[in-house]
């Protein structure tokens, strides 16, 4: 893919997300989005990779139980090598692609967050998501709980061939 097409794809994320999560948010992550995408698709393969995971390309909306990292994960390295935050927008998921940009929507409260795949994760059955304790915070989840019902809608999710599948929010 050349890099125009690229770049467009890019655009076309940073419209998406504007339109769904505000202005700010699509600022946060129009570098991922034009530059990020093929180096990350690259270094998560395919389903047939060697890691056994089955990466979830379809851009399909999914409901499980949310969890996040606890404090004494950070600053240690994520899947796609960069350190972990506590206060950023970083998530893990074991079927979506990193670099994947997903709205993360706390079911009981109503609250929502844009996410970034990062890492690789939660390995305890039932769970669909790890998400930076700011973020957990941001949509409802308090220590307490420590889980809540979420839905998880990618916006933009990476391809093998380096191209950006751009999701409807509407599924």
């Amino acid at each position: 893919m050349n890099s125009s097409n690229s770049r467009m794809n890019g655009l076309k994320c940073v419209a998406v997300i504007a339109m769904t999560c505000g202005i700010a948010s699509a600022a946060s992550v129009l570098s991922q989005a034009v530059f990020a995408r093929p180096a990350l698709a690259a270094a998560d393969g395919d389903s047939s990779s060697t890691s056994g995971l089955h990466l979830d390309r379809s851009g399909s909306k999914r409901v499980g139980q949310a969890s996040f990292y606890a404090s004494r994960y950070s600053g240690k390295p994520m899947a796609d090598g960069s350190p972990m935050h506590l206060y950023s927008n970083n998530a893990a998921s074991l079927t979506l692609p990193l670099g994947t940009t997903a709205k993360v929507t706390n079911l009981q409260t109503g609250r929502s967050a844009v996410v970034t795949i990062r890492d690789r994760g939660p390995y305890v059955k039932g769970r669909i998501i790890d998400l930076s304790p700011a973020t957990a915070r941001q949509i409802g989840i308090t220590r307490r709980q420590g889980l809540a019902k979420v839905e998880v809608a990618p916006i933009a999710v990476p391809l093998a061939d380096g191209s950006t599948l751009i999701a409807s929010l509407s599924r």
